[in-house]
């Protein structure tokens, strides 16, 4: 246990040194967004209402308390207090894997897919809030066995975080967790709607962006630059993106194949017939890897969600994700090579920009494959043989169809 917490301690401390600007890490500012746009939606937020009129708010009303958060170290200048609570965020999620990697059949080394995998990411990764959301994620699932109240609660606390952890629940099947859930996401969202106005207003913010650079079907036009397309590249909503021609179009594919994926996911859960104790959380981590890839944006930090969905997926020895989880991490590398060093290439759409959005976003989708297909086959194919980690004690864990 020694080593992951002194690997982790000299990384982070990197990751600080870095985004307090201590050493400088090439290309653009990425602290911008805490420093910037966090401090005033903080003001705003602390006079009791939502960024109504700012469409860079794209999150749900539980995405206040995060932003809030450095309220907590008044002694310390917003971005800092930021930083100091994203670290704590990953020493605890860090702490859950290595709890949870000591147990019977369980294993350290997603603890060690953590340890290494956020690094990976650069400052990036400590200077937005996807960590904290990860942090709740990790926790929800590793509850998940032993206490499905939890696991649901946590979840859709983590739902109006930043909506992917609604996905967590796909492949639990205890009555109890979905109850826990549903409760606690009407709670949350009634309270949050009734203490400040605009807790909603995300969702028209949302539904209005178009396909970032970094996405995978921006691939169109960064190729289609070279043959006369005549769109541009512009901040929009937040992030950058292609506006001109076809864009509404490509934008309308992406849309289809999440609707397609989750098409892919339900068909997948109404046909599975064998359920192990990881196999939830395998379906987890499958469900964002393919929201990911077909989403029209893919910004940097949503790789640190597969992060920490790959750790608790290789947290259980039994899990067959640990290809997926290497492409991931992988990713993870070239993730930082494309945005920040050498994000002004990727905006030019020059041959090396586009060279490291082709490696990157290939390594998400092969991953997202083969995730998939390994999903598939452990759970819905008949005649499989018996899995060594389905003896009595990891049948003592497994889940029940209802409680």
């Amino acid at each position: 246990m020694v080593r992951p917490l002194l690997v982790w301690g000299l990384t982070r401390t990197l990751l600080l040194l870095f985004v307090l600007k201590v050493f400088v890490f090439p290309g653009p500012d990425v602290t911008s967004d805490v420093s910037v746009i966090y401090r005033g939606w903080y003001d705003v937020l602390r006079a009791g209402t939502f960024p109504l009129d700012d469409v860079t708010w794209q999150y749900p009303p539980a995405a206040a308390l995060a932003v809030l958060s450095p309220g907590l170290l008044p002694f310390l200048e917003y971005a800092t207090a930021f930083f100091v609570l994203v670290l704590l965020a990953d020493l605890a999620t860090l702490a859950l894997l290595l709890y949870a990697g000591g147990r019977p059949g369980r294993s350290r080394l997603g603890a060690w897919v953590w340890v290494a995998g956020v690094p990976l990411l650069g400052p990036t990764v400590y200077a937005r809030y996807d960590v904290m959301v990860t942090a709740v994620a990790v926790a929800a699932l590793l509850a998940g066995s032993r206490r499905p109240r939890l696991l649901g609660a946590l979840a859709a606390f983590g739902a109006l975080l930043k909506v992917w952890p609604a996905m967590l629940l796909l492949g639990v099947r205890r009555r109890s967790a979905w109850v826990s859930a549903v409760a606690t996401g009407a709670g949350v969202a009634a309270v949050s709607a009734a203490l400040m106005p605009g807790a909603f207003a995300f969702l028209d913010f949302q539904r209005d962006r178009g396909t970032e650079v970094e996405s995978l079907g921006a691939l169109v036009f960064h190729v289609a630059r070279h043959h006369g397309w005549e769109g541009e590249v512009l901040l929009n909503y937040g992030s950058v993106e292609f506006l001109g021609p076809y864009v509404d179009l490509v934008s309308a594919g992406a849309m289809f194949l999440n609707g397609a994926a989750l098409a892919w996911l339900l068909l997948w859960r109404l046909t599975a017939r064998r359920f192990e104790p990881h196999t939830f959380v395998d379906a987890a981590f499958v469900a964002v890897l393919l929201f990911t890839v077909t989403s029209r944006v893919i910004s940097p930090q949503y790789v640190v969600w597969l992060v920490g969905l790959a750790a608790v997926c290789l947290c259980h020895r039994a899990s067959r994700m640990r290809v997926p989880v290497a492409l991931v991490l992988v990713a993870a590398f070239v993730t930082v090579l494309e945005f920040p060093l050498w994000f002004a290439h990727v905006v030019a759409s020059d041959a090396l920009g586009v060279t490291l959005l082709f490696v990157r976003n290939g390594l998400l989708v092969a991953a997202a494959f083969l995730a998939a297909r390994t999903l598939w086959r452990s759970t819905v194919t008949h005649g499989l043989p018996a899995d060594p980690a389905s003896g009595p004690a990891a049948r003592a864990e497994e889940v029940p169809v209802s409680s």
